[in-house]
């Protein structure tokens, strides 16, 4: 029963949530190539707060409610009355009085909990500094799409242990994944997502190994992922954070002939391009991270709806 949650860090949510997500996304995928959107969310408004810059997650959602037949609130912290001293608390309860759903885009993971904490409404974690969970669900789909299944497919994630590794760990764990990770030491993912993710594999069959070396990480996988080195608001870290990953992080062709010769290269958008992937690996005919961009707006639909709907609603 997903109606009413919150989503912020995929937690939340067990394997077969998850997995319900991903099918009513895939069926409103189709309905769109087809050229056909059911009106499901008919007189729904989502609120969208954005604290950072966004190119993705703000087209997404609001083509996902227009197509879905729904209204979308667009606004930056500058634009609310956060920007002259009034508490996220007080926002989130206003908000909520206006709106049927909240997607906040933040620097602080703490500002989504106290949104959340706030709000009446369901609150969706649109991208703060440790988790972001629209992303995961998009690059689940995607590689459902191409693989056809999660169980015994081996994903390496290369680079900065950052909000999308969180969160990837979290997910692809949940699905019965196998994660294989080569960060920096200083560099590695949460330890509250390492956590959940070694007691996900317990349940769900996977597991999670960490590398020194990301040639051995990549090793015979299916699926490499690797992320930014330097995100938003750790421009001032971008000399020191270079000479660290640089250039044994960089996803290269060198670096992908260990993995197996059918393996799909992701990435989850913006890419500084011949820094933590050089082009002849983000334009091959192993990447898929324009369907992982694509599949953001599928998703977004797919969890509004079971965010806003009961199941027994959800005709598709």
């Amino acid at each position: 029963m997903l109606k009413g949650k919150s989503i912020l860090s995929l937690m939340e949510l067990n394997r077969s949530e998850i997995i319900k997500i991903l099918d009513i996304s895939a069926k409103l995928k189709e309905k769109r190539k087809r050229g056909k959107y059911p009106k499901l969310l008919k007189e729904k408004t989502l609120v969208s707060m954005f604290m950072k810059p966004s190119t993705r997650t703000r087209i997404s959602f609001n083509e996902a409610m227009h197509e879905l037949g729904g209204h979308c609130i667009d606004v930056t912290s500058s634009e609310l009355q956060l920007g002259r001293g009034e508490t996220i608390e007080d926002t989130a309860r206003v908000i909520s009085r206006y709106c049927d759903v909240i997607a906040a885009r933040v620097f602080s993971h703490d500002h989504v909990i106290r949104l959340s904490s706030a709000a009446s409404v369901p609150v969706i974690n649109s991208l703060s500094d440790m988790y972001h969970p629209c992303q995961i669900l998009a690059d689940l789909l995607t590689i459902r799409e191409k693989k056809g299944k999660f169980n015994g497919l081996k994903l390496a994630y290369v680079g900065d242990g950052n909000n999308v590794c969180n969160t990837l760990i979290i997910g692809c764990t949940q699905v019965g994944m196998h994660v294989n990770i080569a960060c920096p030491k200083e560099y590695m993912p949460s330890q509250d997502a390492i956590n959940f993710a070694l007691k996900s594999t317990e349940n769900n069959g996977g597991k999670i190994v960490f590398f020194d070396e990301p040639k051995e990480a990549v090793k015979d996988v299916d699926i490499i992922y690797t992320d930014t080195f330097i995100s938003m608001g750790q421009e001032k870290e971008e000399e020191k954070r270079l000479k660290i990953f640089l250039p044994k992080y960089q996803v290269n062709r060198r670096l992908v002939e260990h993995a197996k010769s059918d393996f799909i290269f992701m990435h989850c958008l913006p890419a500084h391009r011949n820094q933590e992937v050089t082009d002849d690996v983000m334009d091959s005919i192993n990447s898929v991270v324009f369907d992982q961009a694509e599949n953001r707006l599928h998703v977004q639909k797919g969890l509004l709806c079971l965010l806003l709907l009961e199941e027994s609603e959800i005709k598709i």
